[in-house]
């Protein structure tokens, strides 16, 4: 395989580093040894082939190393710091930013997903690789989601349609886009996908023999005004197509304009000559033209549409840019990375992502995962108005803004002194939905300050977040108090004493959490909206109950130490040594059941022997608090002449799946252990919690056990039980 890569990054960057790259193939083999994608395949075809996608790019070799290891970290036992020793703290850095967060860290799917993106986010405007790697990730994903079960396919279609064919298409990689729609589609309407593909197919012939009856023609023109242009005949995309039908509520036979045709010129000057002799060969129709040479879309994209009326009627759209033009219109940011012996990328490569750095700006406050979704959401689609200043300076806003939006794009000041707006020369209200071409002018007062009611209604999170930033500086204390008010309403609602509930300790301890500094913090933020009580109350609520069954508890009996016989004894000392003392009883703490290989510490019970615990058992320190408890610690040691095995408890959480339980025991059965109980219970979100306890001779015995657990397919953690 690694041949196919080498003689691909080859072709267009002869002096990349070999070596590396074949170290970096070898190094993520070994690391994914043994495991497998749900096809069947070894695990490592995935990161191969991202890492071919990346070559397919022309992407430079540190980004196409980083390829072959982006799921190292995630999914086997090398850290970064490996990595970094290994290849350096460039790719490092681009593995760690693809690399999701910790499984099973939130409490819901949303926040895990949420703050997962916000990490990419946040890695890919300090290298905007991060996002290239992760769309060929994807892709590859989606060409292979086949093996997933329904439910999956479903769940992964709909997050690309919503997250990473809008981040493909902001960052102007159609090629990558167009497929990633069209794989969505495939998977969420299988039925209207090959519906479709078939009656496209079914006019193929029809429409290539009619486009290359326009080429012809156009070719004729062109070679007249002696201009050079390659033409060509685009096919429209299968998502775009159906998204045409079912917007526009239209059958497949109504869509006229299937195929786009596109003229390459080598000048900007000649991209106007040619639009002049489309136009005189072919009527254009109104309000259908596109000037994206004069006004660049946000993701760099460029080129002149316009749409025409062919001699028999037929209506088909023509693409015209430079050969420039065209490499960023396929490839986008991807171009600005391609490796180009002796190139630098343009002076005004940074301005381009100026888009991304507010995007992290404005959302740097959202604390509310699904606010964060939605936000994310807005700023990826990238329907947008165009408007003017009254000194005729365009400004681009997302489609549904208002002039509160306007104003705030025009200026911070601007947006938070606004009492109105003429939109045209006419007074508007200020929830006026803004249109292409208006020009708008903002009416503001110096007396004047936001209204809460803003954030309703603005659609650009730009202006929210300058809103909030607003309330935040100028009405901190209304803002505490508000917060307070509401908290202490939603203690009562659901049936809480305030004063029972809002413990200092623990709204400090949620406040950091929520990456707060203080409880008045925590108050200020729910007071001006940047959280919300559903991210507080159920933390609240967790806190309490706990605090209030462990003082039930203590009530009850007093807290002793539950202790196990071992289950094959062999000597009073149960395989410990007490250092000057022989044949004294010895028993096994069960709220940390420690097995060799544990630091351990034992403690003289009254009237029952010694009692062994982990040094780090959570109840030494309440042990110790005891009268006369320091002194009853002494020092004891593993008997290794003593064989022996011991009681240990594991948890395993993973995704249901048919054979799971059967894998599981297996795996115990071959590693020679006996299995005392068992028990296992499913969520409605599909994941199985499964605790065993085991007899078990060493930890090194133990980790082999987890570790071969851990590489089964569906298993998300595993982890052994101390108390």
């Amino acid at each position: 395989m690694i041949e196919n890569l080498l003689l691909k990054i080859e072709q267009y960057n002869p002096h990349a580093d070999m070596e590396k790259i074949i170290k970096a193939y070898h190094f993520a083999q070994s690391a994914h040894e043994g495991q497998y994608r749900n096809s069947g395949e070894k695990y490592f075809v995935h990161p191969f082939n991202v890492a071919m996608i990346l070559a397919d790019l022309n992407m430079d070799e540190s980004t196409i190393i980083a390829g072959l290891l982006h799921d190292v970290i995630e999914d086997t036992d090398i850290s970064y710091e490996e990595i970094e020793t290994e290849f350096g703290t460039e790719i490092a850095d681009l593995v760690d930013g693809v690399t999701k967060l910790k499984k099973l860290q939130y409490k819901t799917k949303q926040e895990n997903q949420a703050e997962n993106l916000r990490k990419m986010v946040m890695a890919m405007a300090k290298d905007i690789r991060v996002i290239i790697i992760k769309l060929a990730d994807r892709l590859h994903n989606m060409r292979t989601l086949e093996y997933m079960s329904e439910a999956k396919k479903k769940e992964k279609a709909i997050e690309t349609l919503e997250i990473y064919a809008p981040l493909a298409h902001r960052l102007g990689m159609s090629r990558i886009k167009w497929e990633l729609e069209d794989l969505s589609l495939r998977h969420l309407d299988p039925d209207g996908y090959y519906d479709l593909v078939d009656k496209v197919s079914k006019r193929r012939k029809e429409r290539e023999e009619y486009i290359q009856l326009i080429i012809d023609e156009l070719q004729e023109k062109l070679d007249e005004a002696d201009v050079a242009g390659d033409i060509s005949g685009r096919p429209k995309s299968f998502y775009s197509i159906y998204k045409k039908m079912v917007y526009q509520n239209k059958s497949f036979e109504q869509i006229f304009d299937l195929t786009a045709i596109r003229i390459i010129v080598d000048s900007v000057k000649d991209c106007y000559g040619v639009l002049g002799i489309v136009h005189t060969m072919w009527k254009p129709i109104p309000g259908r033209f596109k000037d994206y040479i004069a006004m660049p879309k946000p993701n760099m994209y460029q080129s002149i549409h316009t749409t025409v009326i062919g001699l028999e009627g037929e209506i088909f759209e023509v693409q015209i840019r430079t050969w420039d033009m065209h490499r960023t219109a396929e490839y986008g940011i991807a171009a600005h990375w391609k490796y180009k012996e002796g190139a630098v990328k343009s002076d005004n490569f940074d301005e381009k992502l100026t888009w991304l750095r507010q995007l992290l700006e404005w959302q740097k406050d959202l604390k509310d995962p699904k606010e964060f979704m939605e936000t994310l959401k807005i700023d990826l689609f990238t329907d947008e108005v165009y408007v003017f200043t009254p000194r005729g300076d365009v400004i681009n806003l997302p489609s549904g803004s208002t002039p509160i939006d306007f104003a705030y794009r025009v200026h911070t000041d601007v947006g938070n002194t606004c009492v109105g707006a003429k939109v045209d020369g006419r007074i508007v209200p200020l929830d006026y939905k803004l249109k292409n071409g208006n020009i708008v002018e903002v009416l503001t007062s110096s007396n004047s300050g936001p209204s809460r009611d803003w954030l309703k209604i603005v659609k650009s999170n730009q202006a929210k977040s300058k809103i909030r930033q607003w309330f935040k500086k100028e009405d901190r204390e209304s803002n505490v108090a508000k917060g307070k008010e509401l908290l202490e309403k939603e203690a009562k609602r659901q049936g809480y004493k305030p004063s029972k509930i809002l413990k200092e300790d623990w709204l400090r301890s949620i406040a950091n959490k929520l990456s707060l500094n203080s409880s008045e913090d925590l108050y200020a933020s729910l007071g001006y909206g940047s959280i919300t009580l559903s991210q507080v109350m159920p933390r609240l609520k967790e806190s309490h109950n706990k605090y209030y069954k462990i003082e039930e508890e203590k009530i009850v009996s007093e807290y002793k130490a539950k202790e196990i016989p071992p289950k094959k004894p062999t000597s009073v000392n149960q395989g410990i040594s007490i250092k000057g003392v022989d044949n004294i009883k010895v028993r096994f703490s069960k709220c940390c059941n420690p097995v060799p290989g544990d630091e351990i510490v034992g403690y003289i019970t009254r009237g029952r022997g010694v009692s062994v615990h982990r040094k780090d058992c959570p109840n030494i320190s309440e042990l110790a608090s005891e009268l006369d408890g320091q002194e009853r610690f002494i020092d004891v040691g593993w008997d290794t002449s003593e064989k022996a095995e011991y009681p240990v408890e594991i948890q395993i959480i993973a995704t249901d799946r048919p054979g799971l339980l059967t894998n599981i025991t297996q795996k115990i059965n071959d590693s020679n252990l006996s299995l005392l109980s068992l028990n296992a219970r499913t969520n409605k979100e599909k994941l199985v919690t499964i605790n065993m306890t085991l007899e078990i001779k060493d930890t090194t015995q133990l980790k082999e056990l987890i570790r071969g657990i851990k590489n089964m397919k569906g298993v998300i953690d595993v982890y052994r039980v101390t108390s």
